[in-house]
């Protein structure tokens, strides 16, 4: 048989032509799905855990709400953690805790200072469980720090200073309840702060210190309406986190 050679070339030039239109073509698509596959993954990697902070006068419940938060987000299989501060477990938190006990005695800005040195302590932690997905639940935070050493009569704004730069919460949930009742609660009085006018002075500092973050709720409520109210609020906050709400630091302008 005779091959006609330009029949051939002809043949295998339209064959490779299609075949290098199909290279690119693939070439295209694995692209395409490339780029699907890292905003999949950006997307993913905004997602977060939220930081939920309680904040409130002494015996305003604060501690009983923080666990049943805790076993309300571990039973619809968040990852979650509880935490409080002052952190006694630290070097810092044992100075602390020593002090609250009235076991020693420290200088009204020293101990403020101290108190902000405890935060500051967890906070590469907190930001790396945060950005891991855990949401953390915690009972007191900077808030507090200042609503309580503003109430010493220490300025409010040198109370801010050594706080800037933690992470800001994504919601604080204020339980608000008058100073008379709080101390009407069992075990009251048990420590250094609870005292019923000192309380009152607090209260007003946290008014001073509300901000859009804030979300308050009658303490004065059983601890199961309290709870109820606390729970939507929380699981909200959970899922804006989740679509990757960006993280903030405190009082930063």
């Amino acid at each position: 048989m005779i091959h006609d050679s330009s029949f051939t070339s002809s043949k295998a030039l339209k064959f490779g032509t299609i075949a290098f239109r199909q290279s690119l073509n693939l070439q295209s698509s694995f692209k395409l799905a490339l780029r699907q596959i890292h905003m999949e993954n950006n997307h993913k990697s905004d997602s977060r855990g939220a930081l939920i902070v309680l904040e409130g006068l002494d015996r305003s419940g604060k501690t009983s709400q923080s666990s049943r938060l805790l076993s309300y987000l571990e039973g619809l299989s968040h990852s979650v953690e509880s935490w409080r501060f002052p952190d006694r477990n630290t070097g810092v938190g044992q100075m602390i805790s020593s002090y609250l006990a009235n076991e020693s005695q420290l200088d009204d800005h020293t101990i403020h200072l101290l108190f902000s040195a405890n935060r500051w302590e967890k906070r590469s932690l907190m930001e790396s469980k945060l950005r891991s997905g855990t949401t953390l639940i915690v009972d007191r935070y900077s808030f507090s720090g200042v609503a309580f050493s503003s109430a010493k009569g220490l300025d409010i704004e040198w109370c801010k200073a050594p706080e800037i730069g933690l992470l800001a919460p994504d919601l604080v949930l204020y339980l608000d309840i008058p100073p008379e009742k709080a101390a009407e609660r069992g075990g009251y009085g048990g420590e250094r702060y609870e005292q019923l006018e000192f309380q009152r002075k607090v209260a007003h500092s946290y008014q001073i210190l509300r901000d859009a973050s804030w979300k308050t709720v009658d303490a004065g409520l059983p601890l199961d309406d309290v709870e109820k109210q606390l729970r939507e609020m929380v699981l909200d906050c959970v899922t804006t986190c989740q679509k990757g709400k960006v993280l903030s630091k405190l009082w930063s302008t």
